[in-house]
């Protein structure tokens, strides 16, 4: 039996090895008559009604189209907050074109979901919303629990009402609707907020893996409805503030933030490299953090666990820029702050300003290394600025960088007014005006 076993073994071996062979010679054959697709330039065009076409054809597969629109909660006002929280939830009910039913059906059929996008569907729910009354009396149950879900995470709220204590417009505004708000947005509130946000003019069409040219077509033809610019949004005014939420959580989740840096800007550079000195953040799996200089300083006052990071957002027209720290009730806040004020100080080297300019660069590369990331990348651009930088120029940015503009970063932060939020067990923790 032994020998039969053995046999057996023989013969597979060979059968493999002939495979192997078999398929060597084939992709030979394969590689031999290849075509090398050559490299597409990034387009962008924009159309006489202000609607922005951008496109990358990278050769993939799978194309990926997305429309953007500049029509965030910025852009509510007292009458309808909460809105942009409905219309998200609302994207999949009955338009012009399409019943619910069919959105949800069709959208199964090949496969795919709306955010990946199927173009007759994501035409309709971005420019045919019908709203009707009968199918929004499902909305605020589906609001309730979302909003729920949102905020059972410590960080969705202390984040929320950090914008909220920051500014006193446009971005104080919430994600998520108000409570006192939940079964107020009405079909013709609805309608009203997409024919004052939904314009040609306010809107960015971008596609990967397409012809930019059957993507104008698409734009010209489907997203050319309502042209000019819209209702003008209200330009964010930073103002600082104090907002705390008592609860029993054991832990204490508080963020300290200055105004920073729009997004776009020389100076966002500076702000991006400081954060990475300060506390990059961990690059591998289950990574604890421990090298960074927040994390370092914090653990020489407590040996409580925590954990610290930089709070970074750029927008628009304006930016915060912060620490965020999850401890006990004992604060370590203001050491955490104290680290800034020693790099504002001049306490910081060249080898320390390298180290974090390749990590940035890191980051920079790895967003856009997915065809999600690469088109959110390009759509956000687009919309803001009407153009988009290529990471190989934003990489000659980072570079450009200088000691003195990180030390006048940590500065700007240190001589900002403030603003505070934070959530727990608050007993032990201080006021914005006591750090």
């Amino acid at each position: 039996m032994g020998s039969v076993r053995g046999v057996t073994g023989s013969l597979r071996s060979l059968s493999r090895l002939y495979s192997a062979r078999a398929a060597l010679k084939y992709e030979a054959a394969a590689a031999s008559q290849r075509v090398k697709l050559p490299a597409q330039e990034f387009q962008v065009s924009k159309l006489p009604s202000g609607l922005v076409i951008a496109s990358l054809e990278n050769y993939s597969p799978t194309s990926k189209i997305g429309v953007f629109i500049k029509a965030g909660s910025r852009y509510e006002n007292a009458g309808n907050l909460g809105i942009t929280h409905a219309l998200r939830l609302a994207a999949n009910m009955t338009t012009k074109g399409h019943s619910s039913f069919k959105i949800t059906r069709g959208i199964e059929a090949v496969g795919s979901t709306l955010s990946d996008t199927v173009m007759e569907y994501l035409i309709n729910v971005t420019a045919a919303q019908e709203f009707r009354p009968w199918e929004l009396s499902a909305l605020p149950p589906r609001i309730k629990v979302d909003r729920a879900v949102a905020f059972q995470n410590p960080q969705i709220a202390v984040l929320e009402n950090l914008h909220s204590a920051a500014y006193c417009n446009a971005l104080s505004n919430s994600l998520y609707c108000p409570q006192y708000m939940i079964g107020q947005h009405t079909s013709d509130k609805l309608h009203e907020f997409v024919q004052n946000n939904f314009t040609s003019g306010r809107m960015a069409l971008v596609g990967l893996g397409v012809n930019h040219d059957i993507l104008k077509q698409v734009g010209e033809h489907y997203l050319n409805m309502r042209s000019g610019t819209g209702t003008a949004g209200a330009k964010a005014k930073f103002r600082g503030g104090d907002v705390r939420s008592q609860s029993s959580a054991s832990l204490v989740h508080a963020a300290v933030v200055a105004e920073g840096i729009a997004a776009g800007t020389a100076e966002a550079h500076a702000f991006s490299v400081l954060q990475h000195i300060l506390a990059p953040g961990p690059y591998i799996k289950r990574g604890s953090n421990v090298s960074s200089k927040l994390h370092q300083a914090i653990a020489k006052k407590t040996s409580d666990p925590f954990d610290v990071s930089v709070f970074n957002a750029n927008y628009s027209d304006s930016g915060l820029f912060g620490i965020y720290i999850i401890s006990q009730p004992g604060s370590v806040i203001g050491t955490a702050l104290a680290q800034i004020g020693i790099i504002a100080k001049g306490n910081v080297t060249e080898a320390d300003i390298a180290q974090a300019k390749k990590q940035l660069k890191a980051k920079a590369l790895m967003a856009v290394e997915t065809s999600d990331g690469l088109l959110d990348e390009i759509g956000s651009q687009v919309l803001a600025s009407g153009t988009y930088i290529p990471t190989s120029r934003v990489l000659q940015e980072i570079d450009s960088v200088s000691l003195n503009d990180v030390e006048n970063a940590a500065k700007k932060f240190v001589s900002g007014k403030k603003s505070m939020a934070a959530c727990g067990n608050l007993e032990n923790t201080p006021f914005l005006n006591e750090l």
